[in-house]
């Protein structure tokens, strides 16, 4: 048995409860791993794999509003370190900038006093990683320094902006949803506020759909229910203010959001109905409708990593929408395939009991895996879902409607080898694999299999139920029961039950139902149980139905203390218990007090009618059981003493020794335990004479009376220890009487009714704690004078409900916003460091770690090929680091003991394990690059450095990178992917707006023939009808003739040169010259659209020309965006370029493991510098062998830091050791 060691240090904490109305949008899963709620003004810290709170912020004075994790889209070094960053905002338009591990704030920020609408971190940190960008009501959007809290710069717009989306595809581009419609903001940056007002759009939709709508072919089945309804109404993006009789949709669009999943597109959120939108088109391409039986939404979550929508329901239900891939493989006419993009159901989770007080209000999803979501409800549950992919029978006949679902079979981008282990449903994207487009090959079956996808509740955290509470903390520790000491606070609560926490950990030891109405008081009869007393509403006579019970805590037995009675009898007031724990009072409304044995749970005494009105009671410290037990140890020894005599000494004795002894004997029957202790209690009555009454056994005497102080009121509250008496009145005075100095002393406080007092546990310690209407104070008896106070508007904004001591030193406070407090004895209400807790289960979270210590723990994962075997004794590598730390490896940890696992599937699982965004990302395109050029090269086809493969060698088990990369695709996938996306444009065409612009896409992908049909059906009213006939014949009579063409390009280049650009670029693209074309839409500053041109049209050798130029432009100072630019060279094969980088930014670790992962896959030569600053780095973590085994790596270069290294040691090691078992 593990011994039991007792934390006699309590941490200040919070113990949360139901949350306000305005903390709804409040909480934030951030790459870090840890989920943020805001609840009330605190923020709590969750960390969802053990399902525990581990850090609760407290500094804001109004309700939290908005909480956003930063993002950690930058290289991690010393200097800049795995940090925990929270912003937070308040309804009072505070934002604070929050250090999470310290619990300190960095920068607070307030511009104006109302609820901030929305915020959010920039997510490209390339220049900066601390900007912050947030919507201040009404109509003003601000960017901040989150570091410094210094202001960048402000922009107002003419309507009320209530939320914003990135484009996470362009960081210039943001979309903000105001009152009206939506505006586009195309020129955002850092360095100035966006210059014009922004594209400003309206949503509508208009009664009668124009004439020239495609009518829905014969052949498709027959739209239902919604489908139909939404058929009718086709949702248009207008420029124009929608005229009076078009239906302004905007009124209840409940969220806006670019999807991440790929670019231009658009998610637009209605209670009934998900629009997405094509932005290039500004036209609806995909309805998720909800039936008229469905539930309606409340929130919607699209992910990166596959095209899928997580759907947040009314009833709290949760729904993965995965879109329908676009081929069936049985039709042969591409024109029937894409009607729309349908978002099919693939799996959802068990709703929840919705009630008045109980509704869901947001949900989260893990932003590293995707496939993980957070629900938080009303009452402060938050539950936590995950989702797993099951491998289910290949379905015989699919007459469902729904396609099969299948999974790669593949860990971190590589095929499985043959025993290796894999991690299951690792993230959304090894659960659910590429959606096929037309065209394209689907995957051989050896590689997928059909999976179904289920959500799994794997944590559940629930808080304290509404206020009101009645506190009471456990006897206080003494030297006695070290051993087997709890501190155990029991809290009663509005509907009857008990809840028992245990401080030290903050979590929840016992619910136990006791009683049927609301808890007003408890007192502990000992460490493991209990009295607690409830009272009924009073019936029309004013009595009521007490409860009174006794609870036993290991066993949590109950019993009713009084018996029967309690029915009809007026209401207790209060229940004291003595010290000795052997006497209770019980204090009625209008009945004389009851005074009961709690041994033996005998009633003693109920007292007489003319008993006087008790107003305020307690028990005396004093007591005779030191005296007793020593009159009975000396009566033993006496007696003793008296049977050894011998008889004639006998006699001698006198008989009345004799009689004493017998007497002081009979006391103690039985034992120590049965010995009945004198103890006495004083009460007041409403006049405020105090009384004295010694109770021994069961005797009660009358003892002195003290007439009433003139200067008090009706007393409220005595206490007593010591020999310091404590009289607190309904006017806010306190009375201090010294009882051997038989002073008395009162001091008016003016802060109203003294409503309880408590002295301190421990000896010697009079702190006494008192509390008002208005909040609460502790008080130094011996001194007499205040040492703190809390009070209602001054510095907190709740009210306080019940007070105790928990330790010598620290209160616990019951407050009105349903929160429990422990603080220290100053009372200020603080956030407490991370790493003092004592947490029930160990947290795998690098973040909480110093800097140095993630970074050594972070390269000790990576790589050790200087041992042979992987190990995961992290004590060996560096003790110091990591000692005192939460740090628990989770089971995805143990596959990197996997010696099977290749060395990007390591880098790419560390960089998920670490939820480090730029690395994930860097490794995702390199592990899919080198591995697509090295079988290239394997393939033996003659790769130029710089190109693509060209299509035939990309017989590459991994097919291709997702779409959600975008230009870095392959040009082959990409091209496909933006026909299908044409046509799906040409199919939702409904003005001549669209058509047009569908002519334009399909001209630059070289489709003429549909191009020249859609030039063709402009009407003949329409003013551009000549230019377009004109245009359909140019088109089609384009010949490759030397005069056509240099006509053309004379006339493209005009064009271009008089501010037509695009029209310039198509006449260029009709004459093959596209390589030309970007090379213009470059010089004019349109980067990604030459990027994009490129991909769908160039050769690999010309498009790589292009790409390179933009990687350099991406580069420059003024753009700043380098790792956009590093993946980018990624994509082309620029491996020796990347490592230089890499190498030039100091990106010491990622340069010297990606050369490493070149060499082994032969697609380039040594770069031994960036192998020697590893070494270095490694060797200031203090990871010396690996430091050494990196030098020598290095070839010359690394010679000098093995002599340094080895200095003391003598020989310098074989360099070709450890050689053999990297390879």
């Amino acid at each position: 048995m593990i011994p039991y060691s007792v934390n006699i240090k309590l941490a200040a904490r919070t113990l949360t409860g139901t949350l306000n109305l305005q903390n709804k949008t409040a909480v934030d899963w951030g790459w870090q791993g840890l989920i943020a709620q805001g609840c009330h003004s605190s923020i709590l810290i969750i960390d969802p794999k053990t399902s525990q709170t581990i850090q609760v912020l407290e500094r804001h004075k109004a309700n939290v509003v908005k909480v956003k994790w930063s993002r950690e889209n930058y290289h991690h070094s010393l200097s800049s370190p795995y940090s925990l960053r929270l912003a937070s905002a308040d309804s009072a338009g505070k934002i604070i900038v929050w250090d999470v591990v310290s619990g300190t704030a960095h920068c607070e920020i307030q511009e104006h006093s109302k609820p901030i609408q929305d915020m959010d971190w920039l997510w490209t940190q390339d220049a900066s990683r601390d900007l912050l960008l947030a919507i201040h009501p009404p109509n003003y959007i601000v960017l901040w320094n989150g570091d410094t809290g210094t202001k960048l710069w402000k922009k107002s717009y003419a309507e009320n902006i209530l939320s914003f989306s990135f484009d996470p595809f362009d960081p210039s581009n943001l979309a903000l949803l105001t009152s009206e419609g939506i505006v586009f903001i195309s020129d955002f940056s850092h360095s100035k506020p966006p210059g014009s007002g922004g594209k400003k759009v309206y949503i509508a939709s208009p009664h009668a759909s124009p004439a020239h709508t495609k009518p829905v072919p014969a052949a498709l089945p027959a739209p239902t229910g919604a489908k139909k309804a939404l058929n009718k109404v086709k949702v248009l993006i207008t420029n124009e203010k929608p005229t009076a009789e078009a239906v302004t949709l905007n009124a209840d669009c409940l969220q806006l959001s670019y999807l991440p999943s790929k670019r231009n597109h658009m998610l637009l959120l209605y209670p009934r109905e998900i629009l997405i939108l094509d932005l290039e088109l500004s036209q609806t391409v995909g309805v998720v409708a909800i039936e008229r039986s469905g539930v309606p939404f409340i929130q919607v979550i699209p992910c990166a990593q596959r095209d899928a929508l997580f759907c947040l329901h009314e009833n709290g239900c949760i729904t993965l929408r995965v879109c329908r891939s676009t081929t069936a493989p049985d039709e042969s006419d591409p024109e029937q395939s894409v009607q729309e993009l349908v978002y099919d159901l693939r799996s959802q989770c068990d709703a929840i009991r919705v009630t008045k007080t109980v509704r869901p209000y947001r949900m989260v999803i893990c932003p590293v895996n995707e496939n993980n979501a957070a629900l938080t409800v009303s009452d402060g549950r938050v539950m936590l879902w995950e989702l797993k992919a099951h491998v289910s029978k290949p379905t015989v006949n699919p007459s469902s409607g729904v396609s099969p679902l299948y999974a790669p079979v593949a860990f971190c981008g590589s095929p499985l080898g043959q025993n290796q282990k894999k991690i299951q449903d690792l993230s959304l994207n090894t659960m659910i694999g590429q959606s096929l487009v037309s065209g394209a090959d689907p995957p051989p079956p050896s590689l997928q299999q059909e999976v179904q996808l289920k959500f799994l509740l794997t944590g559940l955290l629930s808080g304290l139920p509404l206020p009101p509470f009645a506190l009471r903390m456990c006897p206080p520790l003494t030297t006695k029961n070290i051993n087997h000491y709890q501190p155990l606070l029991a809290v009663g609560t509005s509907n009857g039950s008990v809840l028992v926490y245990n401080l030290t950990s903050g979590l929840l030891h016992k619910d136990l139902s006791v009683h049927s109405c609301e808890v007003k008081g408890i007192e502990w009869v000992s460490l493991t149980s209990f009295l607690s007393f409830a009272t009924s509403t009073p019936n029309n006579a004013g009595l009521v139905r007490n409860e009174l019970q006794h609870v036993d805590l290991p066993t949590g037995r109950c019993f009713a203390f009084r018996g029967e009675q309690g029915n009809d009898e007026p209401a207790i007031e209060m229940m004291k218990v003595s010290h000795l724990k052997q006497y209770l009072v019980v204090v009625f409304r209008d009945k004389p007090l009851e005074l009961w044995d709690v041994r033996t749970g005998t009633l003693l005494r109920e007292m007489a009618k003319n008993f006087p009105t008790v107003t305020a009671l307690e028990w005396s410290p004093s007591h005779n059981l030191k005296s007793l037990k020593k009159k009975q140890l000396l009566a033993r020894e006496a007696m003793a003493r008296y049977t050894t005599l011998s008889d004639t000494e006998q006699s001698s004795v006198e008989s009345s020794v004799i009689s004493l002894l017998q007497d002081a004997e009979s006391k103690s029957e039985g034992g120590g335990q049965a010995i009945s202790a004198r103890e006495h209690f004083v009460f007041t009555d409403t006049d405020g004479q105090v009384y004295h009454i010694t109770v021994e056994g069961n005797t009660v005497k009358d003892g002195a009376r003290i007439p009433p102080d003139g200067s008090m009121g009706s007393i409220a509250c005595i206490a007593w220890k010591g020999d310091t008496l404590v009289l607190g009145d309904v006017d806010g005075n306190l009375n201090f009487w010294d009882l051997k100095a038989r002073l008395s002393r009162g001091i008016p406080t003016h802060r109203g009714w003294v409503k309880k007092i408590r002295f301190a546990p421990g000896k010697g310690n009079q702190k006494l704690l008192v509390m008002y209407t208005d909040g609460a104070e502790v008080w130094d008896t011996k001194e007499v004078n205040m040492v703190s106070s809390l009070r209602i508007g001054r510095n907190v904004n709740y009210r306080i409900l019940d007070i105790d001591w928990c330790t010598s030193d620290k209160v616990v406070l019951a407050s009105e916003d349903g929160c429990i407090r422990v603080l220290e004895m100053a009372m200020k209400s603080a956030s407490y460091r991370m790493d003092e807790q004592d947490l029930t289960d160990p947290v795998w979270c690098p973040y909480l770690l110093l800097p140095r210590a993630a970074l050594t723990l972070k390269a000790f994962l990576l790589l050790q090929p200087w041992s042979g075997t992987f190990t995961m004794d992290i004590t060996q590598v560096y003790v110091s680091a990591l000692n005192g730390s939460h740090i628990n490896p989770l089971e995805s940890i143990y596959v990197l003991l996997d010696p099977e696992l290749n060395l990007l599937q390591r880098c790419l699982l560390v960089s998920r394990l670490f939820g480090d965004e730029s690395d994930l990302q860097f490794w995702t395109v390199a592990a899919h690059y080198l591995q697509s050029f090295a079988q290239a090269r394997h393939l033996s086809v003659p790769v130029p450095e710089g190109q693509t493969p060209a299509e035939g060698t990309q017989a590459t088990p991994q097919g291709h990178l997702d779409i959600y990369h975008d230009t870095l695709c392959e040009s082959f996938y990409f091209q496909r992917f933006q026909l299908e996306r044409v046509h799906l444009q040409e199919v939702k065409r409904s003005s001549y707006e669209h058509t047009k612009k569908c002519a334009d896409q399909l001209l630059l992908l070289g489709q003429t023939d549909r191009a020249v049909q859609l030039l063709l059906e402009t009407s003949a009213d329409n003013p551009s009808y000549y230019c377009d006939s004109l245009k359909a014949c140019l088109v089609t009579t384009i010949t490759s003739s030397g005069p056509s063409q240099s006509t053309i390009k004379l006339v493209a280049t005009n064009m271009i040169a008089n501010g037509k650009l695009a029209e310039g670029v198509q006449l260029l693209c009709l004459i093959d010259k596209a390589a030309d074309a970007c090379r213009y839409l470059q010089t004019y500053g349109e980067w990604n659209r030459a990027a994009w041109l490129a991909k769908v049209r160039l050769n690999p050798a010309e498009s790589s020309d292009v790409l390179k130029r933009w990687a350099e432009h991406l580069c420059s100072p003024q753009v700043n965006q380098k790792s956009k630019a590093i993946l980018v060279l990624l994509s082309l094969g620029c491996f020796h370029k990347v490592g230089e980088m890499l190498q030039s930014m100091r990106y010491f670790d990622r340069a010297a493991l990606f050369i490493e992962a070149c060499l082994k896959y032969g697609v380039m030569e040594l770069i031994g510098a960036a192998f020697v600053d590893y070494a270095r780095l490694l060797r200031t973590l203090g990871l010396r062998e690996s430091a050494a085994f990196w030098a020598s790596r290095a070839g010359g270069a690394g010679e000098q830091l093995l002599e340094e290294l080895f200095q003391g040691e003598g020989a310098v090691p074989e360099e070709t050791e450890g050689l053999e078992n990297t390879e």
